[in-house]
């Protein structure tokens, strides 16, 4: 049998799953926990929240039957789609590695280079469905003007998101903001006020601070960049998480066959890194190709089970 090209690589697959870049803040694995699936086409299950709030006849006589129901469900069907990069290291700078004296492991660094990179794509795309208009159902979304926009001192974002739990179907756990919006919400008068509880309206809220007044498990921030410019034109920079806000219902045991939350990542198989060995098309003496990539599909399970904010911060 003729030796596979793609090689995979135990040391380097384990670098890209320990990886978490520290100068940015991905968030994607939080907003939108990974279940494996065993398959890359796969169904998940959806469930009518009419079964789960529609009271039966649960009265029992003393020789008759039990009241018997029955859970209706749907059996979707999706498809996780592959994403991967790959980078070219010549074999000249793998002899330099191996002659320096500085412990620089080319492959390792690749590995971390494209981790990122792929890490970060998936990042634009949780961002973009998460922070959508169109994701949420129509009762559950909202945006902010004027007076209104927690940027402005006379907001109440307090109020604005107590209502906001109070009226979805299963109480939001999940605060996922842009950085713009953490900004500003946590300089927010009213809140700083309601919070900390004195007369002055100055002061700087942290994260667990806000959870804990709201009664949330988690205050989620994304913080990452990217560039927006095409190729070769001058880089332009831009969060990947907007000005915006989301409150979700999250159940990270929840996957494709049981639970109820918002919405998870199918993922096929682990992330995946090797190599392709004496490619003979890098440089004059050919090299090694290191490949780094996954196979996901992000899927919104429940567009009533979140609440969107859109221009929360000016």
């Amino acid at each position: 049998m003729a030796k596979a090209p793609f090689q995979y690589n135990p040391y380097l697959t384990a670098i890209a799953l320990a990886y978490r870049n520290t100068t940015v803040s991905l968030i994607a694995d939080q907003v939108l926990p990974i279940t494996p699936v065993a398959t890359e086409n796969f169904a998940y299950l959806s469930y009518p929240k009419e079964d789960a709030f529609t009271v039966p006849d649960t009265r029992v006589g003393r020789t008759s039957k039990v009241n018997q129901i029955e859970f209706a469900n749907s059996m979707l069907t999706a498809t996780t789609e592959d994403f991967g990069l790959e980078d070219p290291i010549p074999s000249k700078d793998m002899v330099n590695a191996q002659t320096s004296k500085v412990g620089y492991d080319p492959l390792a660094k690749s590995t971390e280079y494209l981790t990122n990179l792929v890490l970060l794509d998936r990042e634009v795309r949780v961002a973009g469905l998460v922070f959508n208009t169109n994701t949420y159902a129509a009762a559950n979304k909202t945006t902010l003007t004027g007076t209104a926009q927690w940027s402005d001192p006379a907001s109440d974002p307090a109020a604005v998101i107590l209502a906001a739990l109070d009226s979805m179907v299963m109480r939001g756990n999940t605060l996922v903001l842009g950085a713009a919006t953490w900004t500003t919400l946590r300089q927010n008068a009213n809140l700083v006020k309601k919070i900390l509880g004195t007369a002055s309206s100055s002061g700087l809220l942290t994260r667990q601070q806000v959870a804990d007044a709201l009664e949330l498990n988690q205050v989620l921030v994304g913080a990452s960049w990217v560039n927006t410019a095409r190729k070769g034109q001058t880089a332009a920079l831009a969060r990947t998480w907007g000005k915006h806000a989301s409150l979700l219902y999250l159940d990270p045991t929840a996957d494709t066959n049981r639970g109820i939350t918002f919405g998870l990542t199918a993922e096929f198989e682990n992330r995946i890194v090797g190599t392709i060995q004496d490619d003979p098309d890098i440089g004059l003496r050919g090299g090694v190709r290191v490949r780094c990539g996954m196979s996901v599909k992000e899927l919104v399970l429940g567009n009533d089970l979140g609440y969107f904010w859109q221009n929360a911060t000016a």
